[in-house]
């Protein structure tokens, strides 16, 4: 959302299914200092009815919407042993369900892009995160099923943020282990932008160490 203010968007709804919580508000409060609006709606983006009724609002109150950025996600890792259908489904609905919504209520609509945060566990696989990389394989799927109906869309397979999942300690040692640095909000911000200018429908977007990595995967 910073970022999109920062390229001159006068308006951007953000969608979560709780409050803001203190940093969020922040933000908000930030971007708002640049001359955005910011809309905040609450709803469950794989909930239909909460879907439906955040379109139902922009149509009403909003200008037409220009563009998403699908940016949900959830965890529950396990050995595949320990996976139920249930597990699965808690970190589906954000992403297969929740793209798929939005998909569906903007196919109409003429939109600049539609980006997907994707993770590099749909490329790279990633140890008891099965249902994760399920899910995100997923959104690879949407991207190339939109681009070949004529419509935008971009998946981006990120590594590690160091704002987001992987922001603590033990998750940053161990991700040094296989290879990989979390990458800043702000380096990530630059490769969207080009990506975006470039026209590519997937990605994958890596600050690597790549001989270690070479060493990880060759072990499974």
């Amino acid at each position: 959302a910073r970022w999109l203010a920062h390229k001159g968007a006068r308006q951007i709804v953000l969608v979560s299914r709780r409050e803001p919580t203190e940093s969020t508000a922040d933000m908000i409060a930030e971007i708002r200092q640049l001359g955005c609006r910011v809309h905040v709606m609450l709803g469950d983006i794989g909930n239909r009815s909460d879907v439906a009724e955040i379109f139902r609002r922009i149509r009403k109150e909003l200008p037409p919407l220009k563009g998403v950025i699908h940016a949900a996600g959830l965890l529950d890792d396990g050995l595949m042993a320990e996976q139920t259908w249930s597990r699965f489904e808690t970190v589906l609905a954000p992403k297969q369900t929740g793209s798929l919504l939005l998909h569906e209520m903007t196919q109409d609509l003429e939109l600049d892009f539609f980006i997907l945060y994707s993770s590099a566990a749909s490329i790279l696989g990633s140890p008891g995160q099965g249902n994760y990389a399920t899910a995100n394989a997923f959104l690879d799927g949407l991207a190339q099923q939109r681009v070949a109906a004529g419509l935008p869309a971009l998946s981006i397979n990120w590594g590690p943020w160091s704002e987001g999942m992987a922001a603590s300690e033990t998750v940053v040692r161990s991700l040094a282990l296989q290879g990989l640095s979390p990458l800043t909000s702000e380096e990530s911000h630059e490769v969207l932008e080009q990506l975006i200018l470039s026209g590519a429908v997937q990605a994958t977007v890596l600050d690597a160490d790549w001989p270690r990595m070479r060493r990880r995967l060759s072990a499974y």
